[in-house]
C-alpha cells in the first residue's frame, strides 16, 4: 500500500497521469498548459524536468512561468535562459521543508553566479510541492526571455519556436536554504537543449499567475 501511494505521488508530480501528452502538460493543479523536457541526470531514468508556460498571444519582453519537478537527491537545480552558464539570466531553485526557493543568478565567467537584479522571480505557492521522492517549484520569471549578454546586446527567446536553454544542479543543498541569497555549491551536472516555446501559450496567462500566488 505504502509502495502503490510513493508511486502515484511521483507520478502526479512527474506529469506521469493522464495530463501528460507528448511534450505538452496541463497541469491540473495550476491550470497552466507547459511545454516539458525531461533532462537525464543519471545513466539510468533519473530525471529533472522542465516546464514553461509563457502568454499567448507573447507582448515584446513577455512573462514566463516555470514548473522544475526534481528527485528528492537535487540539492538545488538552476535553469539558464540563454543556454549557457554566463551572460544571461539563471534561475536557481530548491526547496527548504514545505517551501520553495528560488532566486535570479548571473555570472560573466565560469565562477559561482551572483544574485542579479536584471530580472526577477516570484514563487507560485500552489505549484509548489514535496513529497518523499520529489521536488516541485513554480516560479513566475520577470525579465528572463528578453535579456541583455554583453555590452549592449540583446537577446530575445522566441515565443513561436525553440530557444536553446541549459540547466545545472547539485546534490547538495545550499548552505542557508532558508535565504534565497544563499552561497551555493559547484554544479555535479549540466547540460543544454531545445525547448518549444511554441507548445507553451496560456490564452489565460496573467489570470492563472494571479490565481496560483
Amino acid at each position: 500500500m505504502r509502495l502503490n501511494f510513493a508511486l502515484a505521488c511521483a507520478a502526479t508530480l512527474l506529469g506521469l497521469g493522464s495530463e501528460a501528452n507528448a511534450d505538452v502538460y496541463r497541469d491540473p493543479d495550476t491550470g497552466f498548459t507547459f511545454s516539458q523536457y525531461n533532462a537525464l541526470i543519471t545513466t539510468s531514468t533519473s530525471s529533472i524536468t522542465f516546464r514553461i508556460a509563457i502568454p499567448s498571444p507573447a507582448p515584446a519582453n513577455y512573462d514566463a512561468v516555470v514548473q522544475i519537478v526534481a528527485p528528492v537527491a537535487a540539492g538545488w537545480v538552476g535553469l539558464a535562459w540563454g543556454g549557457s552558464m554566463t551572460n544571461n539570466p539563471l534561475l536557481v531553485s530548491w526547496v527548504n521543508g514545505a517551501s520553495g526557493v528560488a532566486s535570479i543568478r548571473r555570472a560573466t565567467s565560469h565562477t559561482a553566479p551572483a544574485i542579479s537584479t536584471d530580472a526577477t522571480v516570484q514563487v507560485l505557492t500552489k505549484g509548489t510541492k514535496s513529497n518523499g521522492t520529489h521536488w516541485q517549484i513554480t516560479a513566475k520569471c520577470t525579465g528572463c526571455t528578453q535579456f541583455t549578454t554583453t555590452g549592449s546586446t540583446t537577446k530575445s527567446l522566441n515565443p513561436s519556436g525553440s530557444n536553446r536553454l541549459a540547466f545545472a544542479y547539485s546534490k547538495t543543498k545550499p548552505s542557508q536554504p532558508s535565504s534565497s541569497s544563499s552561497t551555493i555549491n559547484v554544479h555535479d551536472l549540466f547540460n543544454y537543449w531545445d525547448h518549444d516555446f511554441a507548445a507553451a501559450g496560456n490564452a489565460q496567462f496573467a489570470d492563472l499567475v494571479n490565481r496560483n500566488l
